[in-house]
């Protein structure tokens, strides 16, 4: 098709927010694109729909605020739910309009979908290609997995499109001639503000830094302490990349030759990841770098593909510890508060890596004061990681490794990593447990 005939076909598809927002039925089960696509102007209205549906779900991401999510009349008209819980699901939570997916990354699209069949694609793009292609720029959790099945079943297929957006190698993209609907919007894109780390942040990071070797294939999630770990790998040598996110650190570590991914065991000279979020500097690095390309979450988070890069490091932090190894990264005793997201997949990875190794990484204490290593998890916690795969964690009092050891020593190691004032209540704590 020309570029003359995708321009037409695009202008015969061209509707109002309004329009697009009528498609929408009772009983439509709408799958959206991830954070930087997520279409914010839709969601942004999608409340006002309220008053003539029921039964309308929604799979988001984890970000926004929007009007469907938090207001109590919606619940039996829109819901929604997620694999992670963003900063506002816990009070949509408490008023029944959201619901979790216990899940991991690799296996939430296709579990979710066999489970709940659904019929609306919604998400935001770049503008139409001379190819008449748009773009899911930086989103491949399963966006690959979603257009692919919409494509297949001619699923309704609804654009939110934004000029002021860009993409990466790896995209997926959905011709012109699929689409149901569109509108055009423009609006900055979505960013993360730079992460400013804590003196514990950059003495965890330090630690981290020296447990990393020359030739590595790293993960590191969001945050201060990857952050902190990034500023202390500058003088490391042709480490590789094969992550969930792409972030900023990791994109300063490409550009001063850290990251070079010759020493991969597979996709050698690639950097590799699912999704991109941080900066509009983050994004046009990524833009900009071939070398940098997305795949798909259920390839790029399968643990059996983790433990294929033989030297595979995976950094990973924590909500609490308990004594015996006990990891709970999801959860304030039985509330949830995010998710696993791909983080199992890499301790477990890792784990079975030739060389690998698994890094849980998190400051002693909480910012209430409460030490984040525990005699036992709160009651109603849930496991994210099982003890029996744990190996290296790291505190701002030093690092120590679980992997092949007992549960005494495990005690009496994590212990000697906890804050010094908690260690004599610790020491009591696992003494009545006859840890020790």
């Amino acid at each position: 098709m020309s570029y003359q005939d995708c321009l037409k076909l695009y202008d015969e598809k061209k509707g109002s927010l309004s329009d697009c927002l009528d498609l929408i039925r009772s009983g439509d089960v709408i799958w959206t694109s991830n954070n930087y696509n997520e279409p914010t102007t839709f969601f942004s209205h999608l409340h006002e729909i309220a008053d003539r549906v029921e039964n309308v779900f929604v799979y988001k991401s984890r970000i926004g605020d929007y009007p469907f999510m938090m207001r109590e009349n919606m619940n039996g008209r829109i819901n929604f739910g997620n694999y992670f819980y963003g900063p506002n699901y816990r009070a949509a939570h408490k008023l029944k309009n959201c619901t979790f997916y216990p899940v991991d990354l690799p296996n939430y699209y296709k579990n979710a979908s066999r489970h709940k069949p659904w019929n609306v694609f919604v998400a935001q793009v770049s503008p139409m290609t001379e190819d008449g292609l748009f773009y899911l720029g930086m989103n491949q959790t399963f966006e690959d997995e979603l257009v692919r099945d919409a494509l297949a079943d001619n699923k309704t297929i609804i654009l939110e499109v934004n000029s002021q957006l860009t993409w990466m190698r790896g995209a997926t993209a959905i011709p012109i001639q699929a689409v149901t609907m569109l509108y055009e919007d423009d609006k900055p894109e979505y960013t993360t503000p730079p992460i400013v780390c804590s003196d514990d942040e950059i003495k965890i990071g330090m630690i981290v830094a020296d447990i990393i070797e020359d030739g590595d294939t790293i993960q590191m999630g969001i945050g201060g302490i990857p952050n902190a770990v990034g500023d202390f790998l500058v003088d490391k040598k042709d480490l590789g990349l094969h992550t969930e996110q792409f972030t900023s650190s990791m994109a300063t570590l490409i550009e001063k030759g850290v990251i070079t991914g010759s020493r991969k065991a597979y996709d050698a000279g690639e950097h590799v990841g699912v999704f991109a979020d941080g900066t509009h500097e983050l994004y046009q690095a990524l833009h900009s770098n071939p070398a940098c390309i997305m795949k798909p979450g259920c390839k790029v988070v399968n643990p059996g593909a983790i433990a294929r890069q033989d030297h595979m490091v995976a950094i990973n932090t924590c909500i609490e510890m308990d004594l015996t190894g006990q990891v709970s990264a999801e959860s304030l005793g039985p509330e949830q508060f995010s998710g696993s997201g791909g983080g199992f997949c890499f301790t477990l990875g890792t784990y079975y890596a030739e060389h690998g190794k698994g890094i849980m990484a998190f400051t002693s204490k909480t910012k209430k004061g409460l030490s984040k290593i525990v005699p036992q998890l709160k009651p109603g916690a849930i496991v994210t990681h099982q003890r029996n795969y744990v190996d290296f964690v790291v505190t701002e009092y030093g690092a120590v490794r679980l992997k092949g050891c007992s549960v005494s020593e495990r005690a009496k190691m994590l212990i000697s990593i906890a804050h010094p004032d908690d260690r004599e209540a610790l020491t009591q704590e696992a003494k009545k447990l006859n840890y020790f």
